[in-house]
């Protein structure tokens, strides 16, 4: 493990990509095979191989107790030693004592870690962390608690780790890509290159592919910029979801690739009658349409035309339940919109064009086998668009429900082409009509490529609302923004009082987060570990997607996707916006 720590040391001292990848290669390819398998996921930062989906369950408050008791050293001093450097990890490297060699191998840290995954409760997590620290130089636990707690900070992203499984073992880069991308395992992976067999990697259907993603374009006229042969679909308001199927099993996964499943209880039945292994990609959306359940006769079509999505504040009631009541089920049905098949009976469809892959969606979504559903088919085109829309797929409804379960439809997305920005804005003020975002225009001879934003997808969307808001709280950064307060609180009018709505950090240049940095330390009301409480004089323009309804802020409100637009040192804190604009934009967005 300290031959492991001194590597990271080394790797973090310098910037330069390809030595970054030479010391990981050489280090890699001086281990016996299973050390170097363990070193290569540990440099990833995580404990386990992504597909095992283990967690630690060990936060940072429990790291943080362990620290203490272990280095003997007040809460003072710990804060002050992390403002100096950012994270718990290096903390520990500070305040734990000195002791004589190293015992620890990677294995018997891996083993460890396996220990504290299954160990239940904190109070025996807490033993086995304690345990495992105390037998640490402090050098290696600097290295444990990192890895731990997902921040390991030494500028090595998981992709450069494949560049030095490719440099130190001299196979193609592309090949352990793919097959780490395959297995989710970047240990089984070097084991497969150091044997020369990286082609034998094959899916492990239930670990979730990286999503392709869309870049933002302004208008029409640049979308059709970088392509003509343009498939157009509506740009919902809800969350990315991928689908795997196999023998009745379903599977839901985000796009932070975290298991979802159980937020959605009702898809699972949904999909389940699909007589072939997949994986689908879609979009689930809050949906107006599926409180009741389909006439026999009814059209997916038909379907759509009595049903829309709902806005995304009433989609986040579902998120992050570990239990879903049937009465919130009910409250909020939802909808999975499909757009893209990627893996179909055995075969992977990832270098398959979008319009062949288009084809094998349809057809899977007809071979969709209710037992108390209803399956319908239309080919849906628009009546606003036939005048753009020169093709569009065959769509299918599947809805399913039980005296359980409430009613849960699969969609296949209404598919439409555009040729010239005049199609494009036809469509996109049609998608806008049914309270969509806007639209998703993508490139119908272009392959799925995973965790890539290029131009073959483009999003299309309306412009982000801005309020103007009034700093209220602020807390030192992470990263190259350590000893910085650069993630700021802040607040809207109500009435005579200021009430928190929304909390941001991107947006800001370097210069002036250090601007502003001088001026809240100076102005601070109050301070607990590394949160200050401002003086409510600061007024920021801040964009966001949209607003929703919550909990989590007096002001009853939060803004989805917040980032500060700019400075607004020409207002005073009066000028700032009120819970009534907050309460105009929520309810326009109902409508």
């Amino acid at each position: 493990m300290l031959h492991f720590a001194q590597t990271c040391d080394a790797i973090a001292a310098t910037t330069k990509k390809l030595e970054k990848t030479a010391i990981v290669g050489a280090y890699l390819r001086s281990l016996p095979l299973d050390e170097a398998a363990t070193a290569a996921i540990f440099l990833s930062g995580r404990p386990f191989p992504a597909y095992e989906e283990t967690t630690l369950q060990v936060g940072g408050s429990l790291l943080w107790r362990a620290i203490a008791e272990l280095s003997g050293k007040s809460e003072h001093e710990l804060t002050v030693i992390y403002r100096k450097y950012g994270d718990a990890g290096s903390v520990a490297a500070e305040a734990l004592p000195e002791r004589k060699g190293s015992s620890l191998s990677l294995t018997e840290v891996q083993q460890s870690f396996s220990g504290i995954a299954t160990a239940r409760g904190p109070s025996a997590k807490a033993f086995l962390l304690r345990q495992l620290l105390e037998r640490a130089t402090p050098l290696e636990a600097k290295y444990i608690v990192k890895i731990i707690s997902g921040d390991l900070r030494i500028g090595l992203k998981e992709s450069l780790v494949e560049e030095a499984i490719a440099r130190g073992f001299e196979v193609p880069l592309d090949q352990v890509k793919r097959a780490n991308m395959l297995l989710g395992d970047l240990g089984e992976s070097l084991r497969l290159a150091s044997a020369g067999k990286l082609a034998d990697a094959r899916l492990r259907l239930f670990h979730p592919i990286d999503f392709m993603l869309a870049s933002p374009v302004e208008s029409s006229e640049e979308a059709l910029s970088y392509f003509q042969n343009a498939s157009v679909e509506d740009k919902y308001d809800g969350i990315r979801a991928q689908a795997h199927i196999s023998q009745g099993e379903v599977r839901i996964f985000s796009r932070t690739r975290d298991e979802i499943t159980e937020s959605f209880p009702e898809l699972p039945g949904a999909l389940a009658g699909l007589p072939k292994d997949a994986i689908l990609d879609g979009e689930i959306v809050a949906w107006s349409g599926s409180a009741g359940a389909p006439a026999r006769d009814e059209s997916a079509k038909q379907a759509l035309a009595r049903g829309r999505a709902l806005p995304f504040s009433t989609l986040q009631q579902r998120l992050g339940r570990k239990k879903v009541s049937a009465k919130l089920m009910h409250d909020v049905p939802v909808a999975y919109m499909v757009f893209d098949a990627l893996y179909a009976d055995g075969e992977l469809l990832l270098d398959r064009s979008l319009y062949e892959r288009a084809k094998i969606l349809d057809k899977l979504m007809m071979s969709l086998e209710p037992s108390t559903a209803h399956v319908g088919t239309d080919a849906f085109v628009r009546p606003a668009e036939r005048s753009s829309a020169a093709h569009a797929s065959s769509q299918a409804l599947f809805a399913f429900a039980t005296p359980e379960l409430p009613l849960a439809q699969v969609l296949r997305t209404p598919v439409a082409t555009a040729s010239s920005p005049e199609d494009l804005e036809t469509l996109f003020t049609s998608a806008r009509d049914r309270g969509n975002e806007g639209l998703m225009i993508k490139d119908l001879d272009s392959l799925y490529t995973p965790g890539r934003r290029g131009k073959s997808w483009l999003k299309m969307k309306r412009e982000l609302a801005t309020l103007d808001v009034v700093v209220t709280a602020v807390e030192y950064g992470h990263g190259k923004r350590i000893g910085v307060l650069s993630d700021y609180t802040f607040a809207v009018w109500d009435g005579d009082r200021l009430v928190d709505i929304g909390k941001a950090y991107s947006g800001l240049t370097d210069a002036e987060i250090a601007e502003m940095t001088e001026w809240f330390l100076t102005h601070k009301t109050s301070e607990q570990r590394l949160r200050l409480e401002v003086e409510p004089k600061i007024v920021l323009e801040v964009a966001f997607n949209n607003m929703m309804r919550s909990t989590r802020h007096e002001s009853g409100y939060a803004l989805r996707f917040p980032r500060i637009v700019r400075l607004r040192p020409d207002k005073l804190p009066g000028d700032a916006d009120t819970i009534e604009t907050a309460r105009e934009i929520y309810d326009r967005q109902r409508h």
